[in-house]
């Protein structure tokens, strides 16, 4: 499942060695709350996601918040993205 997938990778690229994918609940905040990522982490994760679904990610900060809200935003971003590509 991609956000099993996701979940994976944001433990991979920002080295979470305490946390499993079962840690993080699909719906929960990524930064301040929930896993407190913070804007370092925002980077590093969205490189990491670019690389591994071929995203593309517009400059708009407010929009690109919202995506990456939280793993199920992630996970309907790429589904959106790769539908229409």
């Amino acid at each position: 499942m991609i956000t099993d997938e996701i979940k994976q990778l944001i433990i991979d690229t920002l080295d979470l060695e305490d946390i499993t994918p079962e840690d993080i609940e699909d719906e929960a905040p990524l930064f301040v709350d929930g896993l407190g990522l913070d804007s370092i982490d925002a980077l590093e994760l969205g490189m990491a996601l670019k690389k591994k679904y071929n995203l593309k990610m517009g400059s708009d900060n407010d929009e690109n918040k919202e995506y990456f809200y939280s793993v199920k935003t992630i996970a309907d971003f790429i589904e959106k993205q790769t539908k229409q590509g």
